[in-house]
């Protein structure tokens, strides 16, 4: 079993070496630099147990002002990537149903993400995976004024896609693996 701090410095690692590190997220570098990113391992398998954890962890984002943005870390439970889909299904409708749309978005990753469409071995998929399966819980206005300052917003998801194919499945696959916990 790897330890709780394990999980979340391999999930910093991830964050530093890849979503920052490729540039995959234009705000990340300014909110760790801020120290606005808070981690929560959830040692969870029970869905309606995480259901209630990732609705208290909503309303403590909501009460935290220093913190921007919140990975919701999942290590055991949700390994089958359909499991984790109906989890992160279910915990967008909560997101609604709690009366946070508009306040908070909801982001996912998963070490086997598969964009719906794409074959499992495509480059573009390490966009959103990541060592563990997580749930990216962040303030919609944070996101509104960093893309103020940045061009053509839109184009975020083209480029990360294509970033990651000209990197190839192997160096993607080696940057994932590289963020390992060592336990």
């Amino acid at each position: 079993m790897v330890s709780e701090q394990s999980v979340i410095e391999s999930c910093q690692q991830w964050v530093s070496t890849v979503v920052v590190g490729l540039n995959f997220c234009p705000f990340a570098k300014s909110v760790i630099e801020a120290k606005g990113l808070a981690y929560t391992v959830i040692d969870e398998r029970d869905i309606a147990r995480c259901l209630k954890i990732f609705c208290d962890e909503l309303k403590d984002l909501d009460a935290s002002e220093g913190i921007e943005t919140k990975l919701l870390i999942y290590p055991q439970g949700f390994e089958s990537f359909d499991d984790y889909l109906e989890l992160a299904a279910l915990a967008e409708a909560l997101l609604i149903e709690e009366g946070y749309e508009g306040v908070f978005q909801l982001a996912t990753f998963h070490p086997d993400y598969c964009f719906e469409g794409q074959k499992q071995d495509d480059p573009s998929n390490y966009t959103n995976r990541s060592p563990y399966p997580m749930l990216h819980l962040i303030r919609e206005a944070t996101i509104e004024a960093v893309l103020e300052n940045v061009a053509n917003p839109e184009k975020i998801p083209a480029r990360n896609i294509h970033l990651a194919r000209s990197k190839g499945r192997k160096e993607m696959e080696h940057l994932l693996q590289s963020c390992q916990p060592h336990d």
